[in-house]
Parts: structure tokens; C-alpha cells; sequence
């Protein structure tokens, strides 16, 4: 994959974000970074996948779309936050990729397998970032961790994760779901749920944000 074949793959999920902008240089330099970034995230996936199931996705121009893409939307969507936990984070979405385009967020990529979690490192560290990795529950985090922002994305048992990331969140929920909010059981006591906000390029997928009233 190339750079220019990533923003191309991009657009549709950051619009005129990922395209370069004449005259400013800065964002030019600051995106030939991320476009880098996300180059060696692919290699590192695509090496892993052959030992472990990250993903089944596998094919590179997909990963781009259907992971990286959805998880840069979510991160153009994050608004004002110091800290955010990525709950059962599984290949590091949405996390690394909010990581990678919010710098000034202090991210958490919860998961409880371990080789999951080794993968998570290798990212980490092959891309000098400064993301935490907690391998084990959340559930299983003391009890006064708390986090400006939860985010949520094709994790298992869905409801529950709901849950349990509703008590950790203090401002806002961002879940990558469908656009059916029954599934969501008990948010609402908590947080005001905004409409959904559809997905680039899918039929049924979703992004909820919830704020705590």
C-alpha cells in the first residue's frame, strides 16, 4: 500500500482530512506521518494474521476501509478529551488508530487475550506511541479507573461491555454498532443518547455517542 492509495481509501470516512491542503504544510506533514503509520500497522497485521486470527479481514485495502476508515471517523467525532479507554480492543481499533490523529489523548487499549495484547505491544512499540496497553477485563481495572471517553467496536457480549463501559466513561460512550439501540439495554439512565450517525461505505453499521447527563 502507498500513501496515496491509503488517503484515496480514506476520504470517504475523514473527507478533506486525509487530502493534502495547499499551503498548509503542517497538516500535509502531520498526515505523511500518520499515512506511514498506518503502512507498517498493515505490515504488522498482515504478519500476525498468519499466526493468530487479529482479523478476518485480510485483505489490505479492506483493512484500510473497514478498520482504519471506521476508526478515524470515530476519531473526527471524539470532541474535547484528555483520556479514553478502547474497550476489547482486540487489533487496536478503533484505539490506535484515535491515537495516531489525537496525540493529546491519553488512549487505553483494553484486552483480555493475551496474544491479542502481545500484538497490541508490537504496535505500540513498532509505531513509538504512548498508548497503554491493559491486558486483562475491564471489569477487572481498579474500581476508581475512570476515563473521559469509552469507546466500543465489535466486541463480544455487546450489552454487557455496554454496561460495564457506561460506569467507566465520564463524559461520553462512542460505540460502533448497528442502528438498532436496543441492543443498548440501561445507557440511557445514564447518558443522553444522540441519533445515530451511519458509517461510510456500509448499509447497516452505526456510530452511537452517548453523553453522561
Amino acid at each position: 500500500m502507498t500513501s496515496e492509495a491509503i488517503a484515496e481509501l480514506l476520504e470517504p470516512y475523514v473527507g478533506s482530512l486525509a487530502r493534502p491542503i495547499e499551503g498548509a504544510a503542517i497538516e500535509q506533514e502531520r498526515w505523511a506521518v500518520i499515512y506511514s503509520q498506518l503502512i507498517v500497522y498493515i505490515e504488522l497485521m498482515m504478519k500476525w494474521n498468519a499466526r493468530i486470527n487479529l482479523s478476518a479481514i485480510r485483505s489490505p485495502e479492506e483493512i484500510v476501509r473497514r478498520h482504519f476508515g471506521e476508526s478515524l471517523f470515530v476519531a473526527t467525532r471524539l470532541g474535547p478529551c484528555g483520556s479514553l479507554l478502547d474497550f476489547g480492543s482486540g487489533a487496536g481499533f478503533p484505539g490506535i488508530p484515535i491515537q495516531l490523529l489525537r496525540p493529546d489523548v491519553a488512549v487505553t487499549l483494553a484486552e483480555s487475550r493475551n496474544r491479542k495484547a502481545s500484538f497490541l505491544r508490537e504496535v505500540i512499540r513498532s509505531l513509538a506511541l504512548p498508548t497503554e496497553v491493559w491486558a486483562g477485563r475491564v471489569e477487572a481495572m481498579p474500581a476508581d479507573r475512570r476515563f473521559d471517553a469509552v469507546s466500543l467496536r465489535a466486541v463480544d457480549e455487546m450489552p454487557a461491555a455496554v454496561r460495564e463501559a457506561s460506569i467507566r466513561a465520564r463524559q461520553r460512550l462512542l460505540i460502533v454498532g448497528t442502528a438498532h439501540p436496543s441492543i443498548y439495554p440501561g445507557v440511557a439512565e445514564r447518558f443522553l443518547i444522540a441519533e445515530p450517525i451511519a458509517l461510510p461505505q456500509s448499509s447497516e453499521g452505526a456510530l452511537w455517542i452517548a453523553h453522561r447527563r
